[in-house]
């Protein structure tokens, strides 16, 4: 990588890999197991190709929409990434910025290194910023889970993204090969106040997660106490299985994001461009469905779409970024990918977000 300006978002990769240290890379880039999730992400994306249009009329064209009922410039948004000081010392703060400069939307992590106000009051009166939604991971400490909630809707978040698929964590080989530790000074913030869960070794015959950690772990039940205690709406993150999709439609829940936690949790689960049409056709018109894992082209945005999903989400590409080039460097990569996106659609004949739909995608040497 020499010092020229990155013009994909493979060269953010690389300069951030450069830039820093393997133990922190391990964490911030890492995967479960052996890395075959996020292989196989990117890959199915490459897998399907595309039957383009021509001599249509594109100009006026645009790449606005609706989501959650709110006006959108385009349909590109920041996954939820923790602890990203670890990236570069603006952190989530320098994030927010160049995301509401790009005019995409932000969903900002539970795990943030940045309190959740701070972020809020930064972009939250931008004018033309993207949508600002919260994720997190339910806490068995209902106290703890009201007083989060009410300080998310004070704040100003828009809608609340439940991470669903993380019951535990991956066994990550690689941050443990690197011995990777958290800074001084660089903690989940928004935790603070949190009670701790006890930890202890299990008895002799017991397994320390299906006999204690995992009692923790949020349930179905979880998401409808939540329903009933917030007016933000609701989108859950981490669905891969059609059944799931329809259970959430049945409850109310606004919205999925088709997701396998960017490889981060359970190695060889299916690709999100292989689970993606699946799940639009399982739930309809009942609610939108946006997802991540593996965008990493403009040409994957508008396969994303055609297959069904109202928008988009990239995770690792801003904190590539954001370690590389600091906020600029996220903007820039937020640009990258929307103007290759407007080129795809332009190439495919496509005038609007309307015009993107399956009969663009060829699988199995057939369209549509």
């Amino acid at each position: 990588m020499t010092n020229q300006l990155p013009v994909n978002l493979h060269d953010y990769a690389l300069a951030a890999q450069a830039r820093l240290d393997p133990a922190t890379w391990a964490y911030l880039h890492g995967t479960a197991a052996d890395g075959l999730t996020l292989a196989d992400n990117l890959a199915a994306w490459s897998r399907l190709t595309l039957l383009p249009r021509v001599l249509r009329q594109l100009a006026g064209g645009h790449t606005r929409l609706t989501l959650l009922g709110r006006p959108c410039a385009h349909p590109i948004l920041l996954a939820p990434v923790a602890y990203q000081k670890l990236a570069h010392a603006d952190g989530e703060l320098g994030t927010a910025c160049a995301a509401a400069a790009q005019e995409a939307g932000m969903v900002l992590s539970m795990q943030a290194s940045t309190p959740l106000e701070d972020v809020a009051a930064t972009i939250g009166h931008e004018p033309g910023r993207g949508p600002m939604w919260m994720q997190l991971y339910p806490h068995p400490d209902r106290g703890f889970m009201r007083d989060f909630l009410q300080r998310v809707e004070t704040a100003g978040y828009e809608a609340l993204v439940i991470t669903a698929d993380a019951p535990t964590s991956g066994a990550r080989d690689e941050e443990r090969r690197h011995g990777f530790q958290f800074p001084p000074g660089i903690r989940a913030v928004n935790l603070d106040a949190a009670p701790a869960v006890a930890s202890r070794m299990p008895p002799p015959g017991q397994s320390a997660l299906f006999d204690h950690l995992l009692h923790q772990a949020p349930t179905w039940d979880d998401i409808a106490w939540l329903q009933g205690q917030t007016r933000l709406p609701i989108v859950l993150k981490g669905i891969l299985h059609e059944d799931d999709a329809k259970q959430a439609a049945g409850m109310g829940v606004q919205g999925l994001i088709v997701s396998n936690h960017g490889g981060r949790t359970l190695d060889t689960a299916v690709s999100t461009a292989w689970a993606l049409p699946r799940i639009v056709q399982a739930v309809g018109d009942a609610m939108p469905v946006l997802v991540d894992g593996g965008i990493r082209r403009g040409t994957d945005v508008l396969k994303a779409l055609a297959l069904g999903a109202k928008a988009v989400l990239i995770g690792r590409p801003a904190v590539h970024a954001l370690a590389a080039a600091g906020p600029q460097g996220v903007a820039h990569v937020i640009r990258l990918l929307r103007d290759e996106f407007e080129i795809a659609m332009a190439l495919c004949g496509c005038r609007t977000l309307d015009d993107i739909g399956p009969a663009l995608i060829v699988r199995d040497g057939r369209a549509g």
